[in-house]
């Protein structure tokens, strides 16, 4: 069996307008990507069960900048990179052609990464003239455990999709290292500098529903 989650590309951008008391009406612009791709190939042992792989591709990003007469005052950009593998069991329940139903446990582990960097000008007045920041993780690692059940709706003899719910675990770990300039004027040569180190480390407990497709090589027989 050959298959993917449903790949998905997706990119938005957007605008706000914003009042904020002592500042002013504003404008926020919004832009972004994410690409999500699951292939995934296994191996029937039996008539029911299989064991197989699969690869997880998922970069992203995503920029936002606020705007003032023209202007634009601040500006925050990130982006993100995830690379992971793993594998599942998955059995399948009753001899149905146009129905298959089945149950599946599924792991998978990988790197992570994420980038940023911005800048923020102060309204006229204050200490600073501006400030700018870069920062960079390290060491990222995710890991997903998934136990779910579903069915394979035959669209042919050798093709289905897959429809399925279940509950997800996942964990994050990374440490993000953070630098920031701080000028006192357009023309300051020597900006102070404050760098920021934080490790985080992230639980999480959900709901999964999904939808895939599964192709069905038939093997040869010896």
């Amino acid at each position: 069996m050959v298959g993917a989650s449903v790949a998905s590309l997706l990119f938005n951008s957007g605008s706000s307008a914003i009042t904020v008391e002592n500042i002013g009406s504003n404008t926020s612009k919004i832009t972004g990507y994410s690409v999500n791709l699951s292939p995934s190939v296994g191996w029937f042992f039996n008539e029911n069960m299989a064991v197989g792989f699969t690869l997880t591709i998922n970069p992203g990003g995503d920029k936002t900048t606020y705007e003032q007469s023209g202007s634009t005052y601040q500006s925050d950009k990130a982006s993100r990179y995830n690379l992971g593998a793993g594998g599942f069991v998955r059995n399948y329940f009753g001899a149905s052609k146009k129905m298959r139903p089945f149950g599946q446990a599924s792991i998978n582990v990988g790197a992570s990464s994420l980038n940023t960097d911005g800048f923020f000008y102060y309204n006229i007045g204050n200490p600073l003239y501006k400030h700018t920041y870069a920062g960079k993780s390290s060491g990222g690692f995710f890991l997903n455990a998934a136990l779910t059940g579903g069915f394979t709706k035959m669209l042919s003899e050798t093709t289905g999709l897959d429809f399925y719910l279940g509950y997800n675990f996942s964990v994050n770990n990374y440490t993000f290292k953070k630098t920031t300039l701080y000028y006192n004027s357009a023309v300051d040569a020597n900006p102070t500098r404050a760098v920021n180190n934080t490790t985080t480390k992230f639980t999480n407990n959900g709901v999964l529903a999904g939808i895939g497709f599964q192709v069905f090589i038939k093997g040869k027989k010896g």
